[in-house]
């Protein structure tokens, strides 16, 4: 996992048609994720969290993640071995929420690995 950008200045994503909007701001956090294994593997954004200083647990806005990547099956789609993706997750957040990890998941049964933001 390699987390390339964090945005939390957003309060709407959008696609061509539709709009969703935050409860408070969302964080989009630019990610690719590389398949170490022999065999494929399949990524969900449904999988990852984020979390602020006190520890709170923020789930990922699938429908967000949808039009934050332009429609596109992104993050719920087999990685081949050593293949790689690259996309957004997204997660709504109180405004005045700070995150400070994203814990990534490969898959539903891994024990994930904290990355700390900036």
């Amino acid at each position: 996992f390699v987390v390339q950008k964090v945005d939390c200045s957003a309060t709407t994503v959008s696609n061509q048609i539709l709009r969703r909007t935050a409860d408070g701001k969302f964080c989009i956090v630019s990610l690719s994720v590389r398949n170490l294994d022999t065999e494929s593997k399949l990524f969900s954004s449904k999988l990852q969290n984020a979390y602020d200083a006190r520890g709170d647990k923020f789930n990922d806005d699938v429908l967000a993640d949808f039009y934050a990547n332009d429609n596109s099956q992104t993050f719920f789609k087999d990685i081949p071995p050593n293949g790689v993706v690259t996309g957004k997750v997204v997660f709504d957040i109180p405004k005045t929420t700070k995150l400070t990890t994203i814990e990534l998941h490969d898959s539903l049964f891994s024990g994930g690995v904290r990355v700390k933001l900036p």
